[in-house]
């Protein structure tokens, strides 16, 4: 009997050590998800509380009709997107201390289990490629988001089932007041942040970066590997041929291929900027220069009214100070106009993609100055009076701001329909040219020539143009030349002015400028230039008056790479049948 009794009390200690023991290592595990788990949720909502617009645009795609096909919640995504990432950060808290320990459970299960249904709709019909959980910080593919969502499901589900062992970090009044807390700073945060801009730029145009260098490929980058898979119908049956891109050889009907992605190669962190205007690609253009402004305004109509309020003052002074400014928008043609027209603006609005633009700078309109395509500030609309830009060698504070939109606005006209010039459209050319003529007339009355120190070195030749595509030429000529020698316009300007009124009076022209084709489309098709006077030193001249290309350069440009110049006299020309004064 005793020593069944004996038996008996060591087989319970082991049994309750055993239990004991299993309650200590459950007890531990338990810890440990609940640390990884609450860290993990403030660490990845902070991130992207530190940009909920940029984690609304990802919403955005997410509900487009692309992907879950619920568009009808894109509006409402901002709210969705500070909802989401602030309960994230505040749950992550309440784990921690043990706050409403149920609540919080199910909450976090509830997510999860929702971020995981969408990492894997977004794997398995590869719809999004990157989930935007830790936002801009850490890029996931779709797998990855997954495989991190299911160990997550797995660590919550262990705090789901033993949540007896979590208990408060603190008494009730410390916990509440630090969940409180928690809520607050994070709302708050959230409203700082759009307000202003991300505390931390995670992006590839963040202060210090250069553009050009984000969006270089190195010339030993791993490339992209394709797998192509080839259809063909031989002998009546279709097979497939799998081929790393070269076409098979195989002797039958082909029919389709089809291609996937192995390895995506070395991908730049910037692949779609551009500044593109109507007729060509300006993108290493203005990356080049030095203190450029640049306004991003994703589209024009959601443009905040009180920051484009703010635009017009920051970016005069922008411009009379040396710098060139720019805007960037995916808006129309259309659109940019009417916005330049409704406020004033005196720079012009080139195209980029709405989704980089919106990547540049999280405010619409945000302001990014550059030099040489390094960042080298950035504002919210907010915050524009904090751009501090100082005056450059270059600056021209007597600017007439107002005089230079004008003449901006004739430049449009005064090209309208030149690119293509039919009958009906040359007549409606002709009447824009007489009005634009009788507006330089009044200017010139008014301000003498509007060169570089009042309207700016670019507009100080829309003035030239309209005088050169008159029949005043003779009359403003005087003019035009006065403005060169006191460098208020380019005195290549002036030369190619003086060529055509030669040119119209039956004389050599003596810088090589003025070229035309006759016949076009017939056989008799010739392209030449107007006599030139002392032809064997046309380019001696051409480099006195400020031209970088010899007239033989020049030639080609206009009239192709093979075009050979020849010296014509009026009596040549004649002969072959083009009119002559």
């Amino acid at each position: 009997m005793v020593a069944e009794a004996l038996e008996a009390t060591v087989l319970m200690f082991y049994v309750a050590s055993r239990a004991s023991a299993t309650i200590v290592v459950m007890k531990y595990i338990v810890q440990i998800s609940r640390v990884f788990v609450g860290v993990l949720f403030i660490i990845s909502g902070f991130i992207k509380l530190n940009d909920p617009l940029g984690f609304s645009y990802k919403l955005q795609e997410y509900f487009s009709s692309d992907v879950l096909n619920i568009p009808f919640l894109e509006p409402y995504s901002l709210g969705i997107s500070v909802f989401v990432v602030v309960l994230e950060v505040v749950l992550g808290v309440f784990l921690l201390i043990g706050y409403k320990k149920k609540f919080t459970i199910w909450m976090l299960l509830g997510m999860i289990v929702f971020f995981t249904f969408l990492t894997f709709y977004s794997a398995y019909f590869d719809k999004v490629k990157d989930c935007g959980c830790f936002g801009d910080a850490l890029k996931l593919t779709p797998w990855e988001s997954f495989t991190k969502d299911v160990v997550l499901l797995v660590l919550i589900l262990i705090l789901f089932f033993g949540q007896n062992y979590i208990k408060p970090l603190f008494k009730t009044l410390p916990n509440t007041v630090i969940a409180l807390l928690s809520f607050v700073v994070s709302l708050w945060f959230a409203y700082h942040v759009l307000m202003h801009l991300p505390a931390i730029d995670f992006r590839a145009y963040k202060i210090g970066n250069n553009l050009q260098d984000e969006m270089a490929i190195p010339d030993d980058a791993p490339k992209p590997i394709i797998e192509y898979t080839w259809t063909f119908k031989v002998n009546g049956e279709e097979k497939e041929f799998v081929t790393s891109g070269s076409y098979p050889n195989v002797d039958g009907e082909y029919i389709g291929v089809e291609t996937k992605e192995i390895d995506p190669g070395f991908t730049p962190a910037i692949q779609d900027f551009t500044i593109e205007s109507s007729e060509e690609d300006l993108t290493t253009y203005f990356l080049e220069k030095d203190n450029l402004v640049i306004v991003a305004m994703y589209n024009v109509y959601n443009a905040e009214e009180e920051g484009l309020l703010k635009l017009k003052g920051f970016t005069d002074e922008a411009i009379k100070k040396g710098y060139t400014v720019i805007g960037l928008s995916a808006s129309g043609e259309d659109a940019k106009q009417q916005l330049k027209s409704k406020y004033n603006l005196n720079f012009d609005i080139y195209l980029c993609d709405e989704k980089v633009v919106k990547t540049i700078v999280r405010a619409n309109p945000g302001i990014v100055v550059l030099n040489k395509g390094t960042v080298t500030n950035k504002a919210h609309w907010n915050d524009i009076e904090d751009i501090e830009l100082e005056s450059l060698p270059n600056a021209t504070p007597n600017l007439d701001l107002d005089l230079k939109r004008q003449l901006d606005s004739i430049m449009v006209l005064d090209q309208k329909y030149r690119a293509n010039m039919t009958s009906d459209n040359w007549k409606l050319q002709l009447e824009i040219d007489s009005s634009n003529t009788a507006f330089v007339e009044s200017i010139f009355k008014k301000h003498g020539y509007p060169g570089k120190s009042i309207v700016g070195d670019k507009t100080s030749r829309v003035a030239w143009f309209v005088i050169q595509h008159s029949n005043k030429i003779e009359t403003y000529f005087p003019l035009i030349k006065e403005a060169g020698e006191k460098g208020e316009l380019s005195m290549t300007n002036v030369a190619m002015m003086e060529d055509r009124y030669l040119t119209e009076q039956g004389l050599p022209q003596k810088y090589g400028t003025q070229g035309a084709t006759y016949f076009m489309g017939t056989p008799q098709e010739l392209s030449f230039f107007w006599p030139i006077e002392d032809f064997e030193n046309v380019n001696k001249r051409r480099k006195e008056a400020g031209f970088s290309e010899t007239v033989e350069a020049y030639s080609k440009s206009l009239f192709g790479e093979d075009f050979v110049i020849k010296n014509y006299t009026y009596q040549d020309l004649k002969k072959l049948g083009i009119p002559v004064n």
